[in-house]
């Protein structure tokens, strides 16, 4: 039975977390011990895309097609929206926990440094001489200013972080193809390329790339953060 068409965004937050879900109980990895420290971020994070959302919603810089959404709308945004800041986080910090626990990363790894020093460059180039493009500028400038506060704070886990957004990046292509229009007459987001740099990945703005990574940095940083001042206070609770 094919799935009705205004369930089409629902769905594809429902398949992006179920198995992290799910294997977050699996005896290796233990994620549910983790929650602590990701919902606080997590619902931090989430409520500033939110309103990012929606105010670039208001604004025309993209939108949602009500055909492929079940029609529960709050600020502008569909209630898949919503989800969607919930699921993905929740999927990625899982994958980032899971290589974390299986594979032993060098902390201060000098490599991960070396490749933000190359992104903030880009970032900023591509920010400030494409200004008048809202998606463009606002996302390569936030990001580009994520990562120079993690080479400040000398972060420790950016090797991990950078690992982690590659193994899970044929994921987002798979998704955002979905959400963009890949498989299906219209795309449930569109853009409008008044605003961004008109390049596309298939059919995924360029932009969301960065967009995506400025979202999970935010998430692990949090997590992070919260993890290393539990083991400071007491090393068995960060456990």
């Amino acid at each position: 039975m094919p799935i009705p068409e205004t369930w089409l965004y629902l769905t594809v937050d429902f398949f992006c977390i179920i198995f992290p879900f799910l294997f977050s109980f699996h005896p290796r990895l233990k994620f549910y011990k983790q929650w602590r420290y990701f919902f606080v971020p997590g619902a931090v994070t989430a409520t500033l895309f939110v309103l990012w959302d929606a105010l670039f919603t208001h604004m025309g810089v993209w939108g949602f097609n009500h055909r492929y959404v079940c029609g529960t709308w709050l600020l502008g945004l569909p209630l898949e929206e919503y989800l969607f800041f919930i699921c993905i986080p929740y999927a990625c910090v899982f994958t980032y926990h899971s290589l974390t626990t299986l594979i032993r990363f060098r902390p201060h790894s000098q490599w991960a440094t070396y490749v933000s020093v190359v992104f903030i460059v880009l970032l900023l180039a591509v920010g400030l001489t494409h200004l008048p493009q809202a998606y463009t500028s606002v996302t390569c400038l936030l990001m580009a200013a994520a990562l120079v506060l993690t080479i400040v704070l000398k972060a420790p886990y950016m090797g991990a972080f950078y690992v982690q957004y590659a193994a899970i990046y044929p994921m987002f292509l798979l998704s955002n193809g979905v959400l963009t229009g890949s498989f299906t007459e219209e795309p449930v987001v569109w853009y409008n390329n008044a605003e961004n740099l008109g390049l596309r990945i298939f059919t995924i703005p360029a932009e969301d790339t960065f967009y995506g990574m400025l979202l999970l940095l935010m998430n692990i940083a949090g997590m992070e953060y919260l993890k290393a001042r539990a083991a400071r206070q007491s090393p068995a609770a960060a456990a």
